[in-house]
């Protein structure tokens, strides 16, 4: 008996887009058939007609919170907004829970926080702090997919920044990917009180970002490990990127849908929910962000989806120095990015590219991201042409702050399956990831 069947004109495979019927059994794809194929013994057959049919997107770049600040987000509320964006995989990042995920106890907690409330696949990343290198090979042993570091405050204490030797220091105790936050505290400066977004993107400049994926580089490339460099904002260090790959360095960098799609210069002031950290910079610096992504040099998009509580935003005063830095996009990367994308006259398949199959690459996730024989069963249906406002109330993040509010975006997520059962909201049947084994 096959599960389900699922028909569409427009599958997105590794190999591009064709009309075909995607057969799934016990939650993995079993075949790829004709779109009018007769497949006997069939629990459920859906017939998409021309809608798109997308695996699912894996966002290696969540912050959910919890547990210690679940009024800022939660499992709960994360994953499900991940479901209803298309997003069927997060990867946790280590901070902004308490305890963060630096030790192999604290891995445990977040794990026990998450049980019985996720509605996607989730996964983590480690943590890399001063005085934790000996605790990195036990966290590492239990399943965490790397290692995040800050080269710069990250905004809460529990969390410090490291210099390059300890950076250093933790990339010689375990073979592991280290994601790093590039800025370099010696080119930052103290933001003072404004309401001006001009005058906070000028106390984070792009000469922050250009050092500290140099000193990133320099490190890796010393200690002959992989480095991803996490969210680049800063076109200028595209360039010491593309040079250290000539070179042999094991060196990846993302972007996120906001350094894409958002112009400082269209900021208004006050609208401290723009606020993020390294800050969204002018259109032309998106151009190249754009162009280095179509190149290959920037290999993917993922969300940094980061919020807080309106209170945290200083919505009150609109004070950039004293907002909460970051974005809430997980449930709307999706339609962000394919707004943006054909309007510049790229494909469906070339968003897939880059929210879906490389972000799994990265994390070494094979089974996922991909509608192909022997992948996870992780389906999104899509109208490309269908077009939304963002009604910040109606999405499922805990807290209605995004700057996409009010916009009109291109592209409407319908159902999404997880290994093929559809993600309803109602009953959470995600399973957590391990590095290297899959889902457990």
């Amino acid at each position: 008996m096959v599960d389900l069947v699922v028909r569409s004109r427009r599958v997105l495979t590794p190999e591009g887009e064709r009309a075909a019927a995607v057969v799934i059994q016990s939650g993995k794809i079993v075949a790829i058939s004709p779109y009018d194929a007769v497949i006997a013994d069939v629990t459920d057959d859906v017939d998409l007609g021309d809608d798109a049919l997308l695996p699912g997107l894996v966002d290696t770049h969540v912050h959910v919170n919890e547990p210690g600040r679940t009024e800022w987000e939660g499992f709960a509320s994360a994953t499900r907004a991940a479901a209803a964006g298309g997003v069927t995989t997060i990867i946790d990042m280590p901070l902004n829970s308490l305890p963060p995920t630096v030790h192999a106890e604290a891995l445990k907690i977040k794990q026990a926080a998450a049980t019985g409330q996720i509605h996607v696949d989730v996964g983590f990343w480690g943590g890399a702090i001063p005085g934790n290198a000996a605790d990195l090979p036990e966290l590492h042993a239990n399943g965490v997919f790397g290692f995040k570091a800050f080269l710069a405050d990250s905004g809460v204490p529990e969390f410090p920044p490291v210099d390059a030797d300890q950076l250093a220091q933790a990339m010689h105790v375990v073979d592991a990917l280290f994601v790093v936050h590039a800025e370099d505290p010696e080119h930052l400066q103290e933001a003072e009180s404004s309401a001006a977004y001009s005058d906070f993107l000028a106390s984070r400049p792009a000469d922050a970002e250009h050092a500290a994926v140099a000193t990133a580089i320099a490190v890796a490339r010393a200690a002959g490990r992989r480095v991803h460099i996490l969210h680049l904002s800063a076109a200028s260090a595209l360039p010491l990127i593309a040079a250290a790959r000539a070179d042999g360095v094991r060196v990846t960098a993302e972007t996120c849908p906001h350094y894409l799609t958002l112009d400082a210069e269209a900021i208004p002031d006050g609208a401290t929910e723009f606020k993020c950290c390294p800050p969204i910079r002018d259109s032309a610096n998106a151009d190249q962000l754009w162009q280095a992504l179509a190149d290959g040099l920037i290999t993917c998009v993922v969300s940094d989806h980061s919020p807080c509580t309106p209170e945290l935003k200083r919505q009150d005063t609109g004070d950039f120095a004293a907002a909460w830095g970051g974005i809430a996009s997980v449930q709307l990367g999706l339609p962000v990015i394919w707004t943006a994308a054909q309007a510049r006259g790229y494909t469906l398949a070339d968003v897939v590219k880059w929210m879906s199959r490389r972000p799994a690459d990265l994390a070494g996730l094979r089974q996922k991201g991909r509608i192909a024989v022997g992948a996870d069963a992780d389906l999104v249906a899509f109208q490309p042409d269908g077009e939304f406002t963002v009604d910040a109330h109606a999405l499922h993040h805990k807290n209605p702050v995004t700057p996409y509010a009010g916009r009109v975006l291109k592209g409407v997520v319908g159902r999404t399956w997880l290994r093929g059962s559809a993600v309803t909201g109602d009953q959470p049947g995600g399973r957590f990831l391990l590095r290297g084994a899959g889902a457990e």
